[in-house]
C-alpha cells in the first residue's frame, strides 16, 4: 500500500510538475502575441491618426487658398480702375455742342458758330450790320425771344461769353430792360431767322468798371435769332 501511494505520489506529482512545465511555455507565446498584436494595434492608430491630421491639414490649406483669393478680388474691387484706352498724357477735346434746332426756311450758316473778329477805330455809337438776313417776321419789344451769341471784347476781339459752348440758346423778353441797352435797342426790328452783328459802346453794354468780372468797354456780339413769340 505504501509503495502504491509512494508510486501515486511519484505519479501525481510528476504530472503536476509536467502539467506546471507545459504551460510555463505557452504563457510566455501569448504574451508575445499579446504585445505583438498590441504593438500592431498602436501602429495603426498611429497611422489612421497621421492620415486624419494629412486630410485636415489638407483642408485647412485649401480653406485658406480660397481665403486668399477672395480677399485678393475683394481688395482689387476697392482699387480704383486703370484706364487701358488712353494714354493719360493725352488730352481728350471737349464734346462738339449739338446744333441747334432752326425753323424751316432758315439759312443753314446759323447752324454753325460765326467767328468773330474784333472791331476797330472808336466806337461812339451803336452799329447794327446784318450778316444773315433771315425770312421770319421782325422782332416786336416785348416779345420773348430766342438767340445764339458770341460776345467779344471791341478791342483785341477775345471771347468772354458764347452761348454756342453752353449748348443751350438763350431765351429772353427784349425791349424791357431784361438784357443790356445795346440788345433792347439792336434787335427789335430784326427779322426772325437772322444774324446780326451788334457793336455796342460801353455805355450801352456793361460800362467801363470791370469790377465783379464784367467785360468793361465796348462789346461786339454776332447774335442769331431764332425765335420770337
Amino acid at each position: 500500500m505504501r509503495a502504491s501511494t509512494h508510486l501515486q505520489g511519484v505519479d501525481v506529482s510528476e504530472r503536476v510538475e509536467n502539467r506546471t512545465a507545459g504551460q510555463a511555455p505557452a504563457t510566455k507565446a501569448q504574451r508575445r502575441l499579446a504585445a505583438q498584436l498590441a504593438e500592431k494595434k498602436a501602429a495603426e492608430a498611429r497611422r489612421r491618426r497621421q492620415s486624419m491630421l494629412g486630410a485636415a491639414a489638407g483642408v485647412l490649406a485649401v480653406v485658406a487658398l480660397v481665403g486668399g483669393l477672395v480677399w485678393l478680388n475683394s481688395g482689387d474691387d476697392d482699387k480704383p480702375a486703370t484706364a487701358t484706352s488712353a494714354s493719360p498724357s493725352a488730352p481728350v477735346e471737349p464734346a462738339a455742342p449739338p446744333a441747334p434746332e432752326l425753323p424751316a426756311g432758315t439759312d443753314p450758316a446759323l447752324k454753325t458758330k460765326p467767328t468773330v473778329q474784333a472791331g476797330s477805330g472808336d466806337l461812339k455809337k451803336l452799329t447794327v450790320t446784318t450778316l444773315v438776313k433771315g425770312t421770319g417776321p421782325a422782332v416786336k419789344a416785348g416779345q420773348t425771344i430766342t438767340t445764339n451769341y458770341v460776345g467779344v471784347f471791341y478791342k483785341g476781339g477775345k471771347q468772354f461769353d458764347a452761348s454756342w459752348d453752353n449748348g443751350q440758346p438763350a431765351t429772353f423778353q427784349i425791349g424791357v430792360g431784361q438784357v443790356i441797352k445795346g440788345w433792347d435797342q439792336g434787335l427789335v426790328g430784326v427779322p426772325v431767322g437772322s444774324r446780326v452783328q451788334l457793336d455796342l459802346p460801353a455805355d450801352l453794354a456793361y460800362g467801363n468798371d470791370a469790377s465783379g468780372g464784367r467785360p468793361a468797354g465796348p462789346l461786339r456780339f454776332v447774335v442769331d435769332v431764332l425765335a420770337a413769340q
